[in-house]
């Protein structure tokens, strides 16, 4: 009977879950990994897809972002431009320029009209 025994303990591995046996790769070697070898190397390939996914995606929404702050800043510039030069270009500031000048010039008494062909 204690033979029976013997043959049936050196019949399955001892299992060590020590540090050392899974740094070393013993771990490896167990039936369950080996069994299920595919289905692991599956899901860390879909694993590393999915975090290179991931930082793609990262990298271009903050890409976006950056777009969108230079968008906002030249549109408050051409903003900005363009009420500056509506107002250089009213009437009573050519008037003020001509005159610091020194230019001879005097606005129009008479309205324009337009001519028919």
């Amino acid at each position: 009977m204690e033979e029976a025994k013997r043959t049936k303990n050196t019949g399955k591995k001892e299992r060590h879950l020590s540090l050392w046996y899974i740094l070393g790769g013993g771990i490896l070697k167990e039936d369950f990994i080996m069994r299920h070898m595919r289905m692991i190397i599956y899901v860390v390939v879909l694993i590393f897809f999915f975090i290179g996914n991931r930082y793609t995606c990262m990298q271009k929404l903050r890409e976006i972002d950056r777009l969108q702050q230079r968008l906002r800043d030249a549109r408050f510039e051409a903003l900005s431009i363009s009420s500056e030069l509506t107002g250089h270009s009213r009437q009573s500031q050519i008037e003020s320029l001509i005159e610091e000048q020194g230019i001879d010039l005097e606005g129009a008494k008479t309205p324009p009209y337009v001519l028919y062909k």
